[in-house]
């Protein structure tokens, strides 16, 4: 009896020992492998742009890949599944191996809005999957202002086995490689024209001298004004014999040429002629010279105006402001010069004073180029 006892007792030890060593048999499943993000083959060359960096940038930044398992039966839910190293980890190193770095005119940096691979079951234990792609692609220019130049959003679909799942990487990194071929067409395109992807803004000053309007006058050294430019009627009688009213304007048309704002100004430098009158009887050489200073004075100014609006001074962002701001302060300059020149020459009674302005506004008209 007491030998029957040991040997159930012995029986029953060895039972334990193996359920003891079953366990990890009937343990949980073990975890998925995470996806391992190939790097692709471009079919261009990017020589426009290079990526100097990337960042995940989705909002909690979730797995990218939510497949069913192999063992899934009706109603399973799919499970997440991480790119190897995680998303953003993985993304810069497909990025690095996929697109060679290169120095190029535009240095980018990728933000990943949304980079996702959706599974659900399909017919005939096939799996239906979606992939998502949102990207956008930021530059920093030369004036240090972060630009969103455009944004990428795209995907694929695709179906396979239950039990198979060579389809998911492909697809994914197709997608992913679809970005990049659209952010290099769209830079193409749009090199031309869009003033964003500028560097810098050059000017180009033009004098408008053609004389196509009946009532206006432009500034020519070559045609002085005359006493038949003054056809407005003269005020009463006071202490001017006569009196011109000149002034300047610009217009701007830019144009992005090669990823610079070729910026083309145009100087109307004018008299208008039913403004400008003179009292009769003083129509004379001296009253004339002291008018026609006054028309010289703003064309002095205009170019001072031109010198300042340089290539440095001139950004992309605020290249009209600028230029805007400038031409303000050159208006006030203008008026202030008009007023001393009247003050100093008595309104063209003091000859000593008006050959001292005559002598000094030659000499500036010389200087410039604008008179032999």
């Amino acid at each position: 009896m007491l030998a029957l006892l040991f040997s159930l007792l012995f029986h029953w030890n060895q039972l334990r020992l193996l359920l003891v060593d079953a366990n990890p048999v009937f343990g949980p499943p073990p975890t998925e492998k995470p996806l391992v993000l190939q790097p692709g083959a471009l079919t261009f060359s990017p020589v426009l742009f290079t990526v100097t960096s990337l960042r995940d940038a989705r909002p909690g930044r979730p797995a990218v890949a939510w497949l069913l398992p192999a063992t899934a039966t009706a109603g399973a839910t799919p499970q997440p599944l991480e790119l190897q190293g995680g998303t953003e980890a993985a993304l810069r190193q497909f990025v690095a191996r996929s697109l060679p770095r290169q120095a190029a005119r535009y240095a980018v940096t990728v933000r990943v809005l949304e980079c996702r691979v959706q599974e659900m079951p399909g017919a005939s234990r096939q799996v239906a999957g979606q992939v998502t792609v949102r990207l956008a692609f930021d530059w920093r220019n030369s004036e240090g202002q972060t630009i969103t130049l455009t944004e990428y959003r795209g995907g694929a679909r695709y179906l396979r086995p239950l039990t198979n799942r060579a389809v998911v990487e492909p697809t994914l990194r197709q997608a992913l490689l679809s970005g990049f071929t659209y952010f290099n067409q769209w830079l193409t395109q749009a090199l031309p024209h869009d003033v964003r992807l500028a560097s810098a803004v050059q000017p180009v000053f033009r004098y408008e001298t053609r004389q196509t309007e009946p009532d206006t006058l432009f500034y020519d050294p070559a045609r002085p004004l005359t006493w038949n430019d003054f056809t407005g009627q003269p005020r009463p009688k006071g202490r001017y014999a006569a009196a011109v009213f000149p002034g300047f304007a610009y217009q701007g048309r830019p144009q992005v040429v090669n990823g610079v704002v070729a910026l083309d100004v145009r100087l109307k430098i004018f008299v208008v002629r039913s403004s400008s009158w003179v009292a009769p009887g003083q129509q004379n050489p001296i009253n004339l010279n002291h008018e026609q200073r006054h028309f010289d004075i703003v064309r002095l100014v205009a170019e001072r105006f031109r010198r300042k609006a340089t290539p440095d001074s001139l950004t992309v962002r605020d290249y009209q402001s600028i230029l805007g701001w400038q031409y303000l302060k050159s208006f006030t300059e203008m008026n202030h010069l008009q007023d001393q020149y009247d003050q100093e020459t008595q309104g063209g009674l003091n000859l000593t004073a008006q050959d001292r302005w005559n002598r000094r506004i030659d000499a500036e008209l010389r200087g410039y180029g604008i008179m032999p």
